[in-house]
């Protein structure tokens, strides 16, 4: 999924958080409503402006994000 054409940071918008294309609508409002369980159909019809390639491309981009983290291991634990 080409999410760049899709997802946009503006500094001027939602304090530059990623936003759909021509929307105020959050990244993470729409991963915070499918982490609620709700369904994509459920997500379209309270957000008409969303698509399907939307909400894929707002998966996209935060499954980039989370894969491009780097992690520092600090000291052990006992398990």
């Amino acid at each position: 999924m080409d999410w760049q054409s899709r997802i946009v940071t503006d500094p001027d918008v939602l304090l530059g958080k990623p936003t759909i294309k021509g929307s105020r609508i959050a990244v993470e409002l729409v991963l915070d409503r499918l982490a609620d369980g709700w369904s994509i159909e459920t997500l379209l019809e309270a957000y008409p402006r969303l698509s399907k390639e939307d909400v894929q491309a707002a998966l996209a981009y935060s499954a980039e994000r989370v894969r491009e983290e780097r992690y520092l291991a600090i000291g052990t634990s006992a398990a």
